[in-house]
């Protein structure tokens, strides 16, 4: 907290002349700061906000009648910072805002064939080609580390709580006022958790932070309509004992463990097959696995293209990743109902795609499912067979890749008439058996 410094931050005022107990409170920058609670026969809140060193944040207080023995009463709180000489000095703080707490880097690296070759994990060959990811670290500063310049870092093993490095590493800080940044090296694998440390120049004492549980793995963007997103028979459970299968809330800006349902953007609600697919990986590759959903159901690819809505959000979710493994694209039987000609359909994911990798900057390849069967819709081989073609010829062109053809799942793998709903529990295990089957073998070239 800074000291010796007045400056507002988030004042909540009403006309009042009772004075209570010192309590504290909390930004949602983890910033705790003093307030006098006031209390008064008021009408209404008067609310100012005001420039801060953390944030402009509304503040978030709690209390109750009993507590302030005030019952026809209402309590404000009056919320400054103060200077030190009307306040308790408080504690020197570090925010870290990067990495979050679930998030998942993609690795670069990554090696199977040396991994087999050198099977032993405490192999240095092994470590190698089990790959790593340049991870940002960024956050705050309070004012009093303001001539702070390094800081220095270790990382611990979630599983067993030991530490990756005995020793305190240092990093070299990009300041901006009371924001940095800086970059570290990790070795695939987590979860892991962050502790930094820096010295408070004028006490000489240590402040120190820590976040997670954050790893370095495997990640997905996935894209598509229903059969992507949440409408199968049953919501499915990360069975990983370390839950090291994560998703990314695109327009939340937040990770979760990866329990149905999936955080895609059209709002379904029930199961989906990524959870299943996210174990299988788990129990393969032995790191975790992240999954950024962003399919919106009963969506055309030309709805996909680059001047819609739908291609916004496909941006958004590639660039928030940063890097990531591969597209998971799960899609088709919006084009069957439209009746759209094959060399169509091939021309609208060529642009989709290019369109996409210019604004990320880089290319992951492009897997494309043959996804057009939905008998609880419709009855249409012919349509079928027309995108079912475009999708077969696609993947042989630069940049895409061949997904699994979960056409095949029928039968006992649907959802019936009556539930409409798209895979059965039993379906939705299958489909994830044959993307991981697509994505072993990817990782194997």
């Amino acid at each position: 907290m800074n000291r010796g410094r007045s400056s507002g931050c988030c004042r909540v005022t009403e006309r009042g002349n009772h004075r209570g107990n010192w309590s504290t409170v909390a930004t949602r920058s983890f910033t705790s700061l003093r307030c006098v609670l006031i209390t008064e026969r008021i009408r209404e809140w008067d609310f100012v906000q005001r420039p801060c060193w953390t944030r402009s944040d509304v503040l978030m207080i709690s209390t109750t009648r009993t507590e302030l023995r005030v019952s026809p009463f209402i309590a404000i709180a009056v919320c400054a910072l103060c200077s030190a000489a009307a306040l308790p000095a408080e504690e020197t703080t570090i925010a870290i805002r990067s990495p979050q707490p679930w998030q998942v880097f993609q690795r670069s690296g990554f090696h199977a064939a040396t991994l087999k070759a050198h099977p032993a994990k405490t192999d240095p060959e092994h470590v190698m080609a089990r790959g790593a990811a340049d991870v940002k670290i960024s956050g705050q500063l309070s004012p009093d580390l303001s001539e702070a310049k390094e800081l220095a870092y270790r990382l611990i093993l979630e599983k067993d709580k030991s530490l990756l490095d005995v020793q305190w590493k240092s990093i070299t800080l990009t300041r901006q006022a009371e924001n940095f940044e800086a970059t570290i090296t990790v070795p695939a694998g987590g979860w892991y958790a962050l502790e930094v440390r820096t010295i408070e120049p004028k006490s000489g004492k240590a402040v120190t932070a820590s976040t997670g549980p954050f790893g370095v793995g495997e990640v997905f963007l996935v894209a598509g309509q229903s059969y992507a997103t949440n409408t199968n028979d049953e919501r499915m459970k990360i069975e990983d004992a370390q839950q090291r299968v994560v998703a990314f809330n695109v327009f939340a800006d937040a990770w979760a463990v990866a329990n149905d349902p999936q955080p895609a953007p059209d709002g379904s609600d029930g199961g989906s097959i990524w959870p299943a697919l996210g174990d299988l990986l788990v129990l393969e590759l032995d790191v975790p696995v992240g999954f950024a959903n962003v399919a919106v159901g009963a969506t055309s690819s030309a709805q996909w293209l680059p001047e819609g809505k739908l291609h916004a959000g496909l941006v958004k979710g590639g660039t928030s990743l940063g890097t990531f493994r591969a597209i998971l694209w799960q899609q088709g039987e919006s084009d069957v109902i439209a009746k759209t000609k094959g060399e169509t359909y091939i021309a609208n994911l060529q642009t989709i795609r290019s369109a996409a990798v210019k604004a990320w900057g880089f290319e992951p390849v492009w897997l494309a499912a043959k996804s057009t069967h939905h008998p609880t819709v419709y009855n249409d081989p012919e349509g079928e067979g027309r995108i079912r073609n475009a999708i077969e010829e696609l993947s042989k062109l630069p940049g895409f890749g061949a997904g699994p053809d979960t056409d095949t799942l029928t039968g006992e793998n649907r959802g019936d008439a009556k539930s409409r709903r798209h895979f059965s529990a039993i379906g939705q295990r299958r489909a994830a058996q044959m993307w991981y089957a697509t994505l072993i073998q990817l990782l194997n070239q």
